[in-house]
């Protein structure tokens, strides 16, 4: 008779002690993919203070598409500034003809909005008829309606306005003629204040007041603007922390535009310079329209609460969902069309 040795067996205890572990060890030395990874930050935003209004404003800024709202304006605005500077400097020229000085300091005034143009472009004095000259505003005012018009779009659209709600084609234009003529005349003063300031003295006392009046009365330009360019019932103390940060970030840009100018474009050729006016003017009214709408969007994060908000379609957050309803509500044209929205219940797991 043969005894054949039987191989022992690891006690049940022990043996699921041993897989446990093994499972344990397996799980943690699998790393974090790319997707846990922004999953994780993602969470991690929407619970930090302050971040999470930032990356709310940011997240609206991306679903409005307004990146390509700001290029129609930028678009609309290249056109139209050559026109409009050319009838306004027509207009000085009958109105202050007896007085050049007070003339030239309006004209780099106004110049100096623009820091590209103000060392490339002199506008001298236009003499004509009258009827030339009547021709001349009325195709720069179409123009420049052309910037307030796609300026209007934009507004409404970040504002989550329907169609049916906005004001028809002659409204539209009317209001478009209305803020053209309101903030044109505000520029005026405002160009024409700062240039007086800063031709008695480059000392510190007028560099801060003319930094001061720019300030006031960009603030001034904005609130105007932010109001009358949309049909949304928003009060001007709802609109005055993007006013505030539209002023704020219009200046720092035309420091920033000057300071390129006076390190750059001064030291280019003719025909390159040429180039670099077009392409520079452009890249910095696109530069200027996108940070003006930023600036609009914090407004609407701020009053309709649209924060904080997921980066990730799972799970939505009812700020996130506020937004999705207001933005297909968008597309509603006519009076008797009503837009619902419903979501699907999102399963765990």
């Amino acid at each position: 008779m043969y005894v054949v040795a039987e191989r022992p067996q690891t006690p049940p205890r022990i043996a699921f002690e041993l897989t446990r572990r093994r499972a344990h060890v397996s799980v943690e030395s699998v790393p974090m993919s790319i997707t846990d990874r922004l999953h994780a930050l993602d969470t991690r935003q929407q619970q930090t203070r302050g971040l999470r209004f930032v990356a709310a404003v940011y997240k609206k800024f991306s679903d409005d598409q307004a990146g390509q709202l700001a290029a129609l304006i930028a678009y609309y605005a290249f056109v139209s500034i050559f026109p409009l500077l050319l009838a306004f400097i027509t207009i000085l020229g009958f109105v202050l003809e007896g007085h050049p000085e007070d003339r030239e300091k309006i004209v780099h005034g106004t110049l100096g909005q623009f820091p590209i143009l103000s060392d490339h472009l002199t506008l001298g004095s236009l003499k004509g008829s009258g009827v030339a000259l009547a021709i001349g505003i009325v195709g720069a005012l179409l123009a420049g309606m052309g910037v307030t018009s796609a300026a209007q779009n934009a507004f409404n659209r970040i504002w989550h306005v329907p169609f049916k709600d906005r004001p028809n084609f002659v409204f539209s234009r009317l209001r478009s003629l209305a803020v053209l003529a309101i903030l044109g005349t505000l520029t005026i003063v405002s160009t024409a204040a700062a240039g007086f300031v800063g031709s008695s003295s480059h000392g510190a006392p007028a560099v801060v007041a003319g930094v001061l009046v720019a300030f006031a009365v960009n603030v001034a330009l904005f609130m105007t603007a932010f109001t009358l360019l949309t049909a949304a019932g928003v009060s001007w103390r709802e609109y005055l922390p993007g006013v505030i940060v539209a002023a704020v970030l219009w200046q720092l840009l035309q420091h920033l535009g000057g300071y390129y100018v006076d390190h750059s474009l001064k030291h280019t050729q003719a025909l390159y310079g040429i180039f670099a006016l077009v392409l520079g003017l452009l890249a910095w009214l696109y530069l200027g329209a996108q940070l003006v709408i930023f600036a609009a969007e914090i407004n609407v994060v701020r009053v309709r609460k649209l924060w904080p908000r997921s980066f990730f379609s799972e799970p939505l957050l009812d700020a996130d969902r506020r937004a999705l309803t207001s933005s297909a509500k968008v597309e509603e044209r006519m009076g008797p069309e009503s837009v619902e929205v419903s979501f699907d219940e999102q399963q765990s797991g």
